[in-house]
């Protein structure tokens, strides 16, 4: 009777090692990918936010002499950056490529965690299996695209602006660099699945929609803290990211509106 009971709990860990290690084997291909365009990877995409003509500056500074304020973006060089240790390149390019195979492979890490969960849901929620999997790429892909060209822009910006006084040289280190890169990015992007934890957490009964109704000015507070660690740095990309958060909040009462009405 023990073997019995002890064979499906050891089979489940066999299942689930196994997605693991697919999840990680995507993670190196894409990771691969990125090392072997190294210098599109980190010319145009991991530095692109260094150079006075980025494209969000351009758009910013198009609508601000649209509006007849001018360029609001008034960086004529692009910001330098500097590396001052000896691993400093290779650590940056190995921890890069790393989070950008994870960001390649998420469709994937994602087709996998459902692929574990599957034998736990009803047929009717393994039908929407391709919603689901769409649904949680789109939220991830879109704030990771809006945490590089909105609110990481904004912070290195202004960081490379900001000055007390002119007797300081400002020389920013690639760890400084991509740190707050990184940081911002993969941040907006795992934010963005805040729907996704709320439908599960909706359908699990630990959550429902009038508890999002009742805690909203607590969940003002707390999304305005989770916005300034995100970004720490100026109000302005601070508020940036959240903004969208704020929508995602509201969203999310919406969708556990849904997953009550239509597990019931």
């Amino acid at each position: 009777m023990a073997q019995s009971n002890t064979m499906p709990f050891l089979q489940h860990l066999g299942e689930l090692r196994g997605h693991l290690i697919r999840s990680i084997i995507a993670i190196v291909i894409g990771a691969t990918i990125a090392g072997i365009n190294s210098d599109i990877f980190f010319d145009e995409i991991i530095f692109g936010p260094t150079k006075k003509d980025f494209i969000t500056f351009r758009i910013f500074n198009q609508l601000g002499n649209f509006f007849g304020y001018g360029n609001i973006f008034k960086n004529n060089t692009d910001i330098p950056i500097q590396n001052l240790e000896i691993m400093g390149q290779f650590n940056l390019y190995f921890i890069t490529s790393a989070i950008a195979g994870f960001i390649l492979a998420f469709p994937y890490i994602i087709w996998e965690i459902w692929r574990f969960i599957t034998p736990a849901l009803t047929e009717a929620e393994k039908k929407i299996s391709a919603i689901f999997i769409l649904s949680t790429c789109f939220l991830f892909f879109i704030g990771i695209c809006f945490g590089y060209f909105l609110v990481a822009p904004l912070a290195i910006n202004f960081g490379s602006v900001f000055t007390v006084s002119n007797v300081i040289q400002n020389n920013y280190t690639i760890n400084s660099y991509s740190s707050t890169l990184i940081q911002t990015v993969v941040a907006m992007g795992i934010t963005f699945l805040f729907p996704v934890l709320t439908y599960f957490l909706t359908r699990l009964d630990l959550i429902s929609p009038n508890f999002f109704k009742e805690y909203r000015k607590h969940a003002f507070v707390v999304i305005l803290i989770v916005a300034a660690i995100i970004t720490p740095s100026d109000l302005l990309s601070m508020f940036a990211a959240a903004i969208p958060l704020l929508l995602l909040y509201e969203f999310s009462i919406f969708i556990s509106y849904l997953t009550k009405k239509f597990s019931n």
